[in-house]
């Protein structure tokens, strides 16, 4: 896929699982937010906790999510700790690390608190 394509079908699969969340009632708080630590693809509200999320793309959901590595994970991480930083309550605030796979048919599938230990 060239860099355009790509650039696009990603846009999609955000634009895609931006409006999954949002018909369960989460706002988009900001679109591919980076920090210093790294970029995050969507970050939403769910009341008072924050829900950041991964969107990974490919033509299953086994390689979509195969594309997620621990260093990614790490970056994301520590990029969703510099957001918290501007919240009300910090790095108190309720959290969430979802990620969200798109296959090449365009079906969404969400695996919440994927980073969970």
């Amino acid at each position: 896929m060239s860099g355009s394509v790509s650039y696009h079908a990603g846009q999609a699969a955000e634009d895609s699982v931006a409006r999954r969340y949002e018909r369960r009632g989460l706002a988009v708080v900001a679109r591919r937010w980076r920090g210093r630590g790294g970029e995050i693809d969507l970050i939403l509200r769910d009341g008072d906790a924050v829900v950041f999320v991964e969107v990974k793309k490919s033509r299953s959901f086994d390689a979509a999510a195969a594309h997620v590595s621990p260093r990614q994970i790490e970056r994301i991480m520590t990029a969703a700790q510099e957001f918290l930083d501007g919240e009300p309550r910090g790095q108190l605030t309720e959290i969430r690390f979802d990620v969200a796979l798109v296959n090449g048919t365009g079906e969404v599938r969400v695996i919440e608190n994927a980073f969970a230990v």
